[in-house]
């Protein structure tokens, strides 16, 4: 039995990253169980061409964020994981303080004790110490650290060849299969005339 995935967006720059998740996994035939704060809608008419109703219509199920009785709020109810995707600094603060005062944060905390994959892309820039604190403590407590960096190895020709590398390692954390981007195999030296012994 594949198990659902959970997948929330928060109001970070980058709604896309969790949208085009979505997509993705509905693509893929993943169950998803979708949770999205207020400024994530706001941000989804900031940011995107997605309105809220197209978004949600991606998951397979859709809880409101205020919804305490939701199903992925207790452990007894198996998942596979979840990805915050973006994550804000203010979610990962709650993430990292246990102070579980809606149902994204609760989702995530579930996760955190019952030893499931959490994927926390955190999306701000520049960060000052408090921030990395929070990631530390977040990390201690058993959550995969996934900023939606880019990668350039795999030579990117859109922007939504940037955002689907990072789609795709958060992806890998809950292993989930995908085709979304070139993997590296090896860099051929002889290829760029350069020798290919050891210095």
């Amino acid at each position: 039995m594949t198990l659902p995935l959970v997948v929330a967006i928060t109001g970070a720059s980058g709604v896309i990253y969790g949208v085009e998740m979505l997509r993705v996994l509905k693509e893929l035939g993943q169950e998803t169980h979708l949770i999205v704060s207020d400024a994530a809608r706001k941000n989804f008419a900031i940011e995107t061409e997605y309105s809220y109703d197209e978004v949600v219509a991606m998951a397979s199920v859709v809880y409101d964020n205020s919804d305490i009785g939701a199903a992925v709020a207790s452990g007894s109810f198996r998942t596979r994981g979840m990805i915050v995707a973006p994550c804000t600094v203010k979610t990962l603060s709650a993430i990292a303080n246990s102070f579980t005062y809606n149902l994204i944060v609760r989702a995530a905390d579930v996760s955190l004790k019952e030893r499931r994959t959490l994927v926390l892309m955190v999306r701000e820039t520049p960060l000052h110490k408090g921030h990395l604190d929070l990631m530390s403590r977040a990390a201690d407590y058993g959550a995969v650290i996934l900023p939606p960096m880019p990668a350039f190895y795999h030579k990117p020709e859109s922007l939504m060849d940037i955002i689907h590398q990072s789609i795709g390692k958060a992806l890998d954390q809950v292993g989930i299969e995908h085709n979304l981007f070139k993997r590296w195999s090896g860099h051929n030296s002889d290829k760029l005339g350069n020798s290919t012994h050891a210095a």
